[in-house]
């Protein structure tokens, strides 16, 4: 399996807690996602699942990955994915899919650094994921815990330069 985690684009301002899952991505978050499509494009992406965090930036970046890859499939949200979200529980979601798959995962940080260092280092290792950056990690393994190889770390400026 390989695992594409994305990063949400850039957002509206942080409001009162309540209103944080209904922010939305700004014009340049949007755009940011536009490019990075671009590169998956260029790199020949063809995904075989989306997940996302239900949180509007994540579901807003979910869908314009999905629409200018031509994704086909239905794009699930799983609560999971939200900031405060249960690794573990994904990982167990995560295990039900076929091996032989790209799955594409967008959500928020402090998350999804935590899984990828989890993922590929026995001790500590710090990622930073900036917002709409990417990693592929080739999964090795899902339970009990996530663990692969790094394949990509890819910055948005990055992205938009393959496009």
């Amino acid at each position: 399996m390989d695992l594409l985690v994305l990063r949400h684009g850039e957002a509206g301002k942080r409001s009162p807690s309540p209103g944080d899952s209904k922010r939305t991505l700004t014009a340049e978050g949007r755009q940011e996602i536009v490019d990075l499509s671009n590169g998956l494009k260029h790199l020949e992406v063809q995904l075989d699942y989306i997940l996302t965090s239900p949180l509007l930036r994540a579901k807003n970046t979910a869908e314009i990955v999905a629409k200018s890859l031509k994704y086909k499939g239905k794009i699930e949200e799983l609560d999971v994915l939200k900031p405060e979200g249960s690794r573990l529980e994904f990982y167990s979601a995560l295990s039900k899919l076929k091996r032989e798959s790209v799955v594409l995962v967008v959500g928020h940080e402090p998350y999804l650094s935590e899984m990828i260092s989890e993922a590929i280092s026995q001790s500590d290792c710090r990622i930073d994921l900036k917002k709409a950056g990417l990693a592929r990690i080739r999964v090795l393994s899902i339970l009990p815990k996530l663990k692969g190889d790094l394949r990509w770390l890819l910055t948005p400026k990055l992205l938009k330069k393959m496009s």
